[in-house]
């Protein structure tokens, strides 16, 4: 069959065309990432002030965080999946879990039970295995840089909402450290309060931070101190920024204080050392609202 100018000509046109869509195609970039889909706040299963259980021990979840991958992490305190005893705060000596650890995200978790799995993940970046890997030797952050990553297992996204329960926020990062006075928020969820949630929010002040700590840690007060399965919990500022992670019960010289890792720096360390490339916080989807 032949073709006379004009079929020719239209036959020629649009093989033109689909050709050059097809090499547009090619060679433009690839869609980013979609950004995850946040559940409601009020029926998200996974969350800060999120029961984990780490082979049997118990912490509390701090602050959502995503890479460039939209990913989907959730921080605790590194000591939460360390080998060594309870005393054991140097995280440049400390023993810790590998990288790769399983981790469950629970509600109604209590002495005798780790109540019911909402969720899982796997323990993707620790300050403490970190610093072990890099020879750490700085005092303050062997001390105080307690921080850890799980990332969210895929089937669970769908169920993680970044805001802290109570109080909403955070609203970004805080950078310039406390002083004595300032006011500090927080959502603890120890398996010791028997899942009792009005337990679980808190309100303190700052003892001021002390120049010998390089801003590594902010020791504080708050109305009921935070006890063993509160540690990783979130602290936040009175503008509802971010400001830290329960690390530590204080014995001395300042009885049932705690000591707070300063996330700034905590989070700074991980983005270098962690190799998970656009790492960042998630601020959350509900408006900081500092009211008891």
């Amino acid at each position: 069959m032949s073709l006379n100018r004009s079929q020719f000509a239209a036959v020629f046109a649009a093989v033109t065309v689909t050709i050059m869509t097809a090499a547009l195609m090619a060679i433009s970039p690839a869609p980013a990432n979609a950004a995850p889909a946040w559940a409601p706040a009020d029926t998200a299963k996974i969350h800060p002030g999120t029961m984990m259980y780490t082979q049997g021990a118990q912490c509390t979840a701090n602050f959502v965080f995503t890479d460039g991958a939209s990913n989907v992490y959730v921080g605790y305190a590194a000591h939460c999946a360390g080998t060594g005893e309870a005393t054991d705060t140097d995280g440049c000596q400390a023993g810790t879990l590998p990288l790769g650890t399983k981790v469950t995200f629970n509600e109604g978790g209590s002495l005798i039970s780790e109540g019911t799995k909402v969720g899982s993940g796997t323990l993707v970046y620790s300050s403490w295995d970190t610093m072990h890997k890099l020879g750490t030797t700085d005092a303050n952050t062997c001390a105080y840089n307690d921080f850890a990553l799980v990332k969210v297992d895929a089937a669970d996204v769908g169920k993680v909402n970044p805001s802290i329960p109570f109080w909403g926020g955070p609203v970004g990062i805080d950078t310039d450290g406390t002083a004595a006075g300032d006011r500090v928020y927080t959502y603890g969820n120890s398996s010791l309060r028997a899942g009792i949630e009005l337990l679980s929010p808190h309100t303190g002040i700052s003892l001021g931070d002390s120049a010998a700590d390089a801003g590594w840690s902010h020791p504080l007060y708050t109305v009921t101190p935070g006890v063993p399965g509160d540690s990783g919990s979130a602290f936040v500022s009175e503008d509802g920024k971010a400001i830290g992670t329960l690390s530590t019960l204080g014995l001395a010289p300042l009885p049932a204080s705690n000591n707070i890792g300063d996330l700034a720096k905590e989070l700074a360390f991980a983005q270098q050392h962690s190799g998970i490339a656009g790492l960042k916080l998630v601020n959350g989807t509900e408006p900081f609202s500092p009211i008891l």
